[in-house]
């Protein structure tokens, strides 16, 4: 055997020695999950690491009670283990507790002013975006025993009427709404929320009140709702917004996105709510 054809021999079994080296490196490489399938392991891994748990803190308007109840439920069902704690009040009380340091993770507010409370305090992590809208309705003792058919009928000598706060939104429609209308109304009380204000009427401590459809339909049986033309000058725009200081962002994230995802619209819509 010549030099020549001992030196090939040489080379070809070097060349498949690294040939071989080259597969058990591909094989390790597959296995330690550089492949399609490790990619979608570490995504569920991922996935997973990110789903809601624990309590969300929701920080609500009073006319939002039965509908975010409601969602809630719907959050709490589909993401077990979590729990949704609902604060609702009025607007600029809810606000105000928030600026003052109180642990909230969302904030949904009944007007656009109450809510850049909040922001221009820098409490508000991105912007706040508009998910529904809610117009005023008269709300009677059931019957309408007094037959009231319009907004100008609440200034009627000897009818008590009740208004929200001016400072809270409701209050603030119901004012804009009578200023338009060049009416002038002297209430027997001014509440700090919506559910106050028809809770006077429920009781007949009252024989009309200016609150929001939704709440009038909320109410059922109890009241009876009287739509009126004017309430069209005072339409709320409700804006959510996820806290900077969340205590919990992730479920907060996740709540706000079942507000305004189409499930969150059904819910609203069905309390009466207007789309924005």
């Amino acid at each position: 055997m010549t030099r020549s054809v001992r030196r090939s021999r040489r080379t070809l079994q070097v060349t498949g020695s690294a040939a071989a080296a080259l597969l058990a490196l591909s094989a390790c490489s597959a296995s330690s999950g550089s492949g399609p399938g490790s990619g979608k392991a570490s995504g569920s891994s991922a996935s997973s690491s990110s789903k809601p748990s624990g309590t969300v803190t929701v920080f609500a308007a009073a006319s939002l009670k039965e509908s975010f109840t409601a969602l809630g439920e719907k959050f709490e069902k589909e993401h077990p283990g979590t729990k949704v704690a609902l604060s609702f009040g009025g607007s600029d009380t809810l606000a105000a507790s928030i600026t003052g340091g109180a642990p909230a993770d969302v904030f949904a507010a009944a007007s656009p002013k109450t809510m850049k409370i909040v922001t221009d305090a820098g409490g508000v992590s991105g912007t706040p975006a508009t998910f529904v809208r809610n117009q005023l309705e008269i709300a009677t003792l059931p019957g309408n025993p007094d037959k009231i058919s319009s907004l100008k009928d609440l200034t009627r000598p000897g009818l008590k009427v009740v208004l929200c706060d001016k400072t809270v939104p409701c209050g603030a429609a119901a004012q804009k709404t009578l200023d338009a209308s060049h009416l002038r109304l002297t209430p027997v009380s001014y509440e700090q929320n919506v559910k106050a204000a028809l809770n006077k009427v429920e009781l007949k401590e009252a024989d009309a009140a200016l609150v929001y459809r939704t709440d009038v339909k909320a109410a059922g049986g109890r009241v009876r709702g009287v739509e009126f033309p004017e309430s069209a000058e005072a339409v709320n725009d409700y804006p959510i917004a996820l806290l900077r200081n969340a205590p919990n962002a992730p479920a907060a994230e996740a709540f706000v996105a079942l507000v305004r995802s189409a499930e969150g619209r059904e819910v609203l819509t069905e309390a009466g709510f207007l789309q924005p």
